[in-house]
């Protein structure tokens, strides 16, 4: 158990973290980058405005979490405890960050600047990628089964490596599907 328990709490303008379990509790405008996040508990809790930039990640706890207009680069989110790993974005930045092989409960990004993320052998079935960046995000081995790219943008999917059965895309993301196979399509 960790070494505090917070409930139905507002934190504002947080520079450091304590170690704990914080459940439906609500973060604005804290600045933590660098932190060491270690063994944290995030239960139904909403992060607002918030800079969690290279933090470390190891065993953190998310369930039920959203993030909104937060800066979030270069997470290994990885090294995060699986259980019942369950978080949405929007209006995130995550560029440079990493999901390598997480198979998320429930997982989506609205409004995001994805650039340079690593999906490699990520389970994302299901993942809505509502109006996002994901210029150089990395797809190798990624369940995109049903996830939706209608409205996102700057996407190299390969098909052949990747298993989008089902997934969604419009007539403007084909270039992102094709482009390794250096195609003129107008």
């Amino acid at each position: 158990m960790s070494a505090s328990y917070f409930a139905d709490q507002t934190f504002k303008g947080l520079k450091k973290m304590d170690a704990g379990d914080y459940e439906s509790c609500r973060f604005v405008n804290c600045i933590l980058p660098n932190s060491d996040l270690t063994g944290i508990h995030f239960i139904e809790c909403e992060f607002e405005n918030c800079d969690f930039s290279s933090s470390r990640l190891y065993d953190v706890f998310f369930n039920e979490v959203a993030f909104q207009n937060c800066k979030l680069v270069g997470l290994r989110f990885e090294d995060c405890n699986e259980f019942l790993f369950s978080i949405h974005f929007h209006g995130c930045n995550l560029s440079l960050s990493s999901f390598y092989q997480i198979n998320p409960k429930d997982i989506s990004f609205l409004d995001c600047n994805l650039k340079e993320v690593d999906f490699t052998e990520t389970n994302l079935s299901d993942c809505n990628f509502a109006n996002c960046d994901l210029h150089q995000a990395i797809f190798r081995n990624t369940n995109l089964k049903k996830a939706d790219f209608k409205s996102s943008y700057n996407f190299s999917i390969d098909p052949v490596i990747n298993n989008i059965n089902k997934a969604k895309f419009s007539l403007n993301g084909l270039p992102g599907l094709l482009e390794k196979y250096n195609l003129d399509i107008e």
